[in-house]
C-alpha cells in the first residue's frame, strides 16, 4: 500500500513526484510486490488531488500494456479529506469502507493489516526510492547524506521566505542551508525568527539550532522530525503564539475522538492558547499546557495526538518571552 494521503499543511512533495514521474511509482511498489510476493497493491490517494488520480490510473493502463507490472495489480482509493487517514491504520480502516480512525496495535499492519492480511505501507518518496537503489545499489545510496540516515529527503518551502519551491537535498544539508541557501533567505531585509519543519506537527526551531543537519537522529536530539519535509518558515514580524493556536484549531478539528487522551486534550489545549493568545492567560495556565503536553505525547492512540502537543511545547522552550508577553500574572 502507498500512502499518498498528503494532509499534513504546507506540504506536497508527493504530489510534485506523482505530478511528474507516477511511473515511478509504481515501479517501486512492482520491487516491494516482488519481495514480499504480493498481487495487490493499494495507492491511497489525497482528496484534494483529483487530477492526480487521474494520473494514476492513467499510468497504471500505460504499465499494463506493456506488461511491466505481471500479475501484479494496483487500485488508486481516494481519500476523503480526513488528516488522521494518513495513519497507516485509519487509512486501512478507510480502504475497507469503515471510519478513519486508527487501529489499536498490535497487530501491526505487518502482521495483520488490510483485510486481516500482512500489509506493507509505505510513503510515496519511499517508494520511488526504490528504483534507482535497485540501479545504482546499496552502495551508492549510502554515499549520501548522513551516515546513520543515508540518501536524500525531499523538502516544501512555504512561509516567510524568498523561494517557495520545493528540493531534494543530501540528509547532511543542514537548516540553515535550506532556509538561507535553497530558499534565500527572509525577504524584505526581514529577519529570521522561526522555522517549523514536518507539518504542523513537527516542532519549531530556534536561529540557535539552524546549523543542525536534516537527518533523523539529528532532529530527534533538537526535538524536532523531519516528518512530511514541510519547512514553514517565519520571519520576526511573526507571533508565535498566535500562528501556534492556528495549529491548535487545526488539531482541535482534526482528531478522530477515538481516544479520550487525543479528543479531550485538543479541545484544552486549543481552549488554554486560546485564552492566552487573548490576554487572558495566567501563569498557571502554561504549567498546565507543558504537562498536559507531555500527557499527550505518551498517552494519545496515534501519532496525531501524540504529535500535536510538540509545536506547543517546542514554542514553549524556544521562545517562551511571546507567551509570557501574554500572560497577566
Amino acid at each position: 500500500m502507498c500512502n499518498a494521503d498528503e494532509g499534513e499543511p504546507g506540504t506536497y512533495k508527493d504530489r510534485i513526484i506523482m505530478e511528474n514521474d507516477p511511473q515511478s511509482l509504481l515501479e517501486g511498489m512492482a520491487i516491494c510486490a516482488y519481495a514480499i510476493g504480493a498481487t495487490k497493491g493499494f495507492i491511497y490517494c489525497r482528496g484534494e488531488y483529483p487530477y492526480v488520480v487521474d494520473l494514476l490510473k492513467k499510468a497504471i493502463i500505460q504499465a499494463k500494456d506493456k506488461g511491466l507490472l505481471g500479475d501484479f495489480d494496483i487500485e488508486v482509493r481516494m481519500g476523503a479529506g480526513a488528516y488522521v487517514c494518513g495513519e497507516e491504520t485509519a487509512l486501512i480502516e478507510s480502504i475497507e469502507g469503515g471510519r478513519g480512525e486508527p487501529r489499536y496495535k498490535p497487530p501491526y499492519p505487518g502482521v495483520a493489516g488490510l483485510w486481516g492480511k500482512p500489509t506493507i505501507v509505505n510513503n510515496v518518496e519511499t517508494f520511488v526510492n526504490l528504483p534507482v537503489i535497485i540501479e545504482k545499489g546499496a552502495d551508492w545510496f549510502k554515499s549520501i547524506g548522513a551516515a546513520g540516515y543515508p540518501g536524500t529527503k525531499v523538502f516544501t518551502l512555504t512561509g516567510d521566505v524568498v523561494n517557495k519551491t520545493f528540493i531534494e537535498v543530501p540528509t547532511d544539508t543542514t537548516i540553515r542551508e535550506i532556509v538561507f541557501d535553497f530558499g534565500g533567505g527572509i525577504p524584505q531585509g526581514k529577519k529570521f525568527k522561526a522555522v517549523q519543519i514536518g507539518g504542523s506537527s513537527g516542532g519549531f526551531i530556534p536561529e540557535d539550532l539552524l546549523d543542525s543537519p536534516a537527518d533523523f537522529d539529528s532532529m530527534q536530539k533538537i526535538g524536532a522530525t523531519l516528518g512530511s519535509g514541510a519547512v514553514f518558515v517565519m520571519d520576526q514580524t511573526r507571533d508565535i503564539v498566535d500562528v501556534i493556536e492556528r495549529i491548535a484549531q487545526f488539531f482541535e478539528h482534526e482528531s478522530c475522538g477515538k481516544c479520550a487522551p487525543c479528543r479531550e486534550g485538543t479541545m484544552r489545549v486549543c481552549e488554554i492558547i486560546e485564552k492566552i493568545n487573548q490576554g487572558k492567560g495566567i501563569a498557571k495556565d502554561m504549567a498546565v499546557l507543558e504537562k498536559l503536553g507531555r500527557v499527550m505525547s505518551v498517552s494519545c492512540l496515534c501519532g496525531l495526538g501524540q504529535a500535536a502537543p510538540v509545536p506547543v511545547l517546542t514554542t514553549m522552550r524556544h521562545f517562551k518571552a511571546d507567551y509570557e508577553a501574554k500572560v497577566t500574572g
